[in-house]
C-alpha cells in the first residue's frame, strides 16, 4: 500500500545533487561489425536474387522501399551505437569477439555459436531466394 511521507520526512531523506549520475549503457549486442555486414549481404542478397528473377520495372519502388527499410534499420542502430561519444562501451573487434564469446539470457556462447544463430536467417532468405529462382527457371 501506499503511505503518505511529509515533505519533512522527505526532505530530510532526500539527497540533492548539481550534477546528473552519468549511467553506463552498453548499446552494441557484443557483436563485432563484420556479423551486421553480414547480415546486409544476405538481406540485399534476397532483394538482388528477386530483382533479377523478376525484371519487372513495376517492382522498382517495392525494392527501394525494402533498401531503404533495411538501410534505415541497420542505419538507426548504428546512430544508437555512437549515440553518446563519451560512452566506454565499443563494438567489439573480430579477435575479441572470437576470444570472449556473446553472454545470453541461456548462457555464454561461443563465436561460432553466436555468428550462426545472428546468420541463420539471413542465410536462409537468401537460400529461399534461389529457390524461387530455380522455381521461375523451370516454368
Amino acid at each position: 500500500m501506499s503511505q503518505q511521507i511529509s515533505h519533512a520526512d522527505l526532505a530530510s531523506m532526500a539527497q540533492v545533487s548539481d550534477a546528473p549520475i552519468q549511467t553506463r549503457v552498453n548499446r552494441t549486442f557484443e557483436l563485432p561489425p563484420a556479423l551486421y555486414i553480414g547480415t546486409l549481404i544476405g538481406y540485399f542478397g534476397f532483394l538482388t536474387i528477386m530483382t533479377v528473377c523478376f525484371m519487372n520495372p513495376e517492382l522498382a519502388l517495392p525494392m527501394a522501399v525494402f533498401s531503404f527499410s533495411i538501410i534505415a534499420g541497420f542505419g538507426l542502430g548504428f546512430k544508437w551505437v555512437a549515440m553518446n561519444p563519451e560512452n566506454a562501451a565499443k563494438t567489439l573487434s573480430w579477435g575479441q569477439f572470437a576470444n570472449r564469446g556473446v553472454q545470453t539470457l541461456s548462457g555464454r556462447l561461443t563465436a561460432f555459436e553466436a555468428s550462426a544463430q545472428v546468420l541463420t536467417l539471413p542465410i536462409l532468405i537468401v537460400f529461399w531466394g534461389l529457390c524461387i529462382a530455380v522455381i521461375m527457371a523451370t516454368l
